[in-house]
């Protein structure tokens, strides 16, 4: 198989990362055709879709392995599933699967990209295929897995510090990008290795987008303590 397209993302590295799609539906992501695939024809008729499957490479997981027994984060880290249990990037084939919302088809001369919301890849992944997504068939209303009924979600207040809520301020302004919703949308996800929620003083590095966000989260809140440009970026 090759690759049909690449993904540009916000996200600049796996940490912070939601790990299911649809929990930061804030952030835009733009899906590039490699210009042998980028071709108006191949897309005809996308544009009536409100939901895409992205099928993808966990590029950065290739060469990492895999284990038949993983540990969930969402189990604390302390129990094991099988790898064919879980979601777990760390695979025979390493190759995983999103729904995503559609919002534009966009065609520029011969370049052919798709914007989407709520996706949860790496900036740089390659995309394999693109599927529509069929509500009549792709939505099982009984459908049931008791490790992972439902959302779970910190119920935090957001809080920052003068600095860090200045330079979001300033952000959202030259950018238009609502970096305080996508900020709560992300950590709300508590993206904390397991073993080490127990630290409310631990400061935390997410990269999003061209920033460096510090942040901790303690028993009543989510509190930012920083955000900074990447020293590879210049400011919007």
């Amino acid at each position: 198989m090759q690759p049909v397209a690449v993904v540009r993302s916000a996200f600049k590295e796996k940490f912070g990362i939601p790990r299911q799609p649809g929990l930061a539906n804030s952030i835009v992501s733009t899906i590039e055709l490699l210009p042998e695939f980028s071709s108006a024809d191949a897309v005809r008729g996308l544009e009536q879709c409100s939901h895409i499957w992205l099928v993808f490479v966990f590029s950065e997981c290739v060469d990492k392995g895999w284990s038949p027994l993983v540990r969930p984060p969402r189990l604390g880290g302390n129990k094991k599933l099988g790898v064919f249990a879980t979601r777990s990037p760390f695979r025979p084939n390493p190759v995983g699967l999103s729904p995503v919302k559609l919002e534009a088809v966009r065609i520029e001369g011969n370049k052919v990209s798709l914007d989407v919301r709520g996706a949860d890849l790496l900036d740089g992944t390659p995309i394999l295929d693109i599927k529509p997504y069929l509500p009549y068939s792709d939505v099982i209303s009984d459908a049931e897995f008791s490790v992972a009924d439902q959302i779970k979600k910190l119920d935090l207040p957001v809080v920052y510090s003068d600095a860090a809520l200045e330079i979001c301020r300033q952000y959202t302004e030259r950018t238009g990008e609502k970096l305080d919703e996508q900020i709560s949308e992300i950590l709300s996800c508590d993206p904390r290795p397991a073993y080490k929620k127990k630290d409310p003083d631990r400061v935390y590095g997410v990269k999003l987008h061209n920033l460096d966000i510090r942040w901790k989260i303690t028993d009543n809140q989510i509190y930012i303590e920083s955000i900074a440009y990447l020293e590879s970026s210049a400011k919007p």
